[in-house]
């Protein structure tokens, strides 16, 4: 993991929102409750947190959320981008042990586990704390349907963040060349 936000970084986190907003306004499954939907782009917000770290994941997540709602509405529903970047820095979480392991093109069982043990923790505190509350609070949402959404995006999101996060990760752990593995003849 990079410790410092190197221009490796950088450009992963734009590219990441790029791809995030992309994703986020194009392919997306309606759930039957309202306005909450299956997104694709929360795995690739969950790869981008693994590997480049916590910042580089919220960062990720946060713009893509925020200039979808932009171009989409006209104005963000803020409390849904920082749930949507909160997830993700806490999924971030995890790339201090996986992180080197991808890059060393590793990516096996007790990495998917750590993976999706943050990935599920950070859509938790995103989907059943951040959203709902903030929701209540900035524009005085109704109870019952912010917590209905919270935990219907939580669940969504959660297995999307897992699924297709770890799949990403999987793929490109196997790109990296592993250590050792070339001979000299």
């Amino acid at each position: 993991m990079n410790t410092k936000f190197s221009t490796k970084t950088i450009v992963a986190t734009g590219l990441g929102a790029a791809v995030f907003l992309v994703l986020f306004m194009y392919v997306k499954i309606p759930s039957p409750v309202p306005e909450t939907n299956l997104q694709i782009a929360y795995g690739v917000s969950s790869f981008f947190a693994a590997v480049f770290g916590p910042l580089a994941g919220f960062l990720v997540a946060f713009v893509g959320h925020a200039l979808n709602d932009f171009i989409a509405y006209g104005s963000p529903w803020w409390s849904w981008v920082f749930a949507s970047g909160a997830g993700a820095l806490v999924t971030g979480l995890c790339a201090a042990k996986v992180a080197p392991k991808v890059e060393a093109g590793e990516f096996g069982k007790s990495e998917m586990v750590y993976f999706a043990l943050y990935a599920v923790i950070g859509n938790a505190l995103a989907w059943l704390l951040v959203a709902p509350i903030l929701d209540i609070v900035m524009y005085a949402e109704p109870v019952s349907t912010v917590f209905l959404q919270g935990i219907t995006a939580f669940v969504i999101d959660a297995i999307v963040s897992v699924v297709v996060g770890g799949l990403l990760l999987k793929a490109y752990a196997s790109t990296k060349v592993k250590q050792g593995s070339l001979s000299k003849e």
